[in-house]
């Protein structure tokens, strides 16, 4: 319970109350506030009662300060003591930092049908962009694009040589993880603290986009030229054959 200083000081003589304003570095600067404004209640004021006052209330502020952070590292060690006894459960830390889409949610995207390798690359981009690393985004997109060129072309070499599409699916967007998580990530988020971000979201809009492909594909194909029609065709053929 705080004491009351107003209540102490107005039972004080004179020369007691003057004793705290001289020997102030002994006191309390409530104390010492409380016998300033006793004296000035008597009309008995201190010469330099607001400069004494102001210097006071400065260094009330700093102990209060002290006294709160001692107050609180004294319940962290209770705390950790009833936790080490098996009293209480351990309390765990919130977590800080940014929010990101984490390494296994790219990865997640990267190997979904609905998604494939670009919606981890959009994911992982999206944590570039909430990071400010804008070189390293741009790194990413020749990245995907560059990849997507050669892995396509890959791709469509391997199933027309007898390769079962599955494993040409799954040729085609492990590579693309691993570059995200194993060489992107390190290097652009590295260990800095973050907080998950929902993959539900994503998911969503993933399933929407590609809910809305699937009904335009028939109309996007009539509106190729006849020899494209053809090798989609000859495409959907080879696939539905393995």
């Amino acid at each position: 319970m705080a004491e009351d200083f107003p209540a102490k000081m107005s039972r004080k003589t004179v020369a007691e109350l003057r004793e705290y304003v001289e020997q102030r570095y002994q006191y309390r600067e409530e104390a010492v506030l409380a016998a300033l404004t006793e004296l000035e209640r008597r009309g008995l004021p201190e010469p330099n009662a607001e400069a004494l006052a102001a210097e006071l209330r400065v260094g009330q502020q700093q102990t209060e300060r002290r006294e709160a952070e001692v107050r609180a590292e004294a319940a962290e060690q209770a705390q950790a003591r009833r936790v080490a006894r098996g009293e209480a459960p351990p309390v765990l830390a919130a977590p800080t930092g940014p929010a990101l889409y984490s390494p296994g949610t790219i990865a997640l995207f990267s190997i979904l049908p609905m998604s494939t390798m670009l919606g981890g690359g959009v994911l992982l981009g999206m944590n570039l962009v909430r990071l400010r690393r804008f070189r390293a985004l741009v790194m990413l997109v020749v990245f995907v694009l560059v990849y997507l060129v050669l892995m396509t072309n890959l791709a469509v070499l391997v199933v027309s040589q007898g390769v079962s599409p599955i494993l040409a699916y799954f040729l085609f967007n492990v590579p693309a993880i691993l570059v995200y998580v194993r060489w992107f990530w390190p290097r652009y988020v590295g260990t800095e603290p973050f907080r998950s971000r929902s993959m539900l979201p994503p998911i969503i809009v993933c399933f929407l986009l590609s809910l809305a492909l699937q009904y335009a594909m028939p109309y996007l194909q009539k509106q190729q030229p006849p020899e494209v029609q053809q090798q989609m065709k000859e495409l959907e053929g080879m696939f539905k054959q393995q």
